[in-house]
């Protein structure tokens, strides 16, 4: 009897546990249907993952997604990790959320000005608060000091890189991570291209390159991933496309 109230409590201990961990994430599931969508073809020359704006607005399912991350209790996030794959996916639905907010546009900077960037607008709520996307990129996720946030979070446009077909998850995000590093810099369009003389790399590697320092500099990160690479100048001045990543319909 003794030893069974003790297994008893034990399990009653195990399930109050692992509904606390379960608990650390949304519930990404709609999410993860609309990547789902996301299909690979091509716009102006540039090989990427296009997104159908207008399925999206009419199927209400990013507003659900956007209602559970709204509501989210941010104290529950427990680790880096689990911040981090919040934050990008945050990030991510956001941008998708500003396009729709504003649909149809031809850039997501439509949504913005000249004297007000769209980056600087406010972009949703998270844990209460009004964000814009620059303070998601500038003020939480970039000084976690992770460079490859720059291959995954995406800014709605031709040459940014590519959204995942599922949303980022803390135990996988190491791999996820670098998937989408060697996807992003494989791709001739806008990661980088090879020449006689020079190596063209998206203007991304010069507009962080601060953050790239961190584990070496841009060459090393890029040689990391591609060490097959000649030994020439590495320049990042790839023409930088802001075309929405996706099909404008009137």
């Amino acid at each position: 009897m003794v030893l069974y109230k003790q297994f008893h409590i034990l399990l009653i201990t195990v399930l109050v546990y692992s509904s606390g961990v379960s608990a650390k994430t949304p519930d990404w599931n709609v999410y993860a249907e609309i990547l789902q969508t996301v299909k690979q073809g091509k716009k102006n020359g540039v090989e990427l993952a296009l997104v159908d704006y207008q399925a999206l607005k009419k199927n209400g399912k990013l507003d659900a997604v956007y209602q559970t991350i709204s509501a989210f209790p941010l104290e529950s996030l427990a680790n880096r990790e689990e911040k981090l794959a919040f934050y990008i996916n945050t990030y991510n639905i956001l941008a998708l959320k500003m396009v729709l907010d504003h649909w149809p546009e031809e850039s997501i900077k439509d949504s913005g000005s000249f004297f007000s960037p769209v980056w600087d607008k406010p972009a949703g709520k998270i844990g209460g608060k009004t964000v814009t996307l620059g303070e998601i990129e500038h003020e939480i996720l970039r000084p976690m000091r992770e460079p490859r946030i720059h291959m995954v979070i995406v800014c709605a446009s031709v040459s940014c890189p590519d959204l995942r077909n599922e949303p980022y998850a803390s135990g996988q995000l190491d791999t996820q991570l670098n998937e989408q590093t060697k996807l992003f810099l494989n791709n001739t369009g806008k990661g980088l291209r090879t020449g006689k003389k020079t190596i063209q790399t998206s203007r991304i590697f010069d507009w962080f390159e601060e953050d790239f320092q961190r584990v070496g500099g841009v060459d090393v990160f890029i040689r990391s991933y591609q060490p097959d690479l000649p030994e020439i100048k590495i320049k990042a001045n790839l023409p930088y496309d802001w075309n929405i990543n996706g099909i404008v319909t009137d």
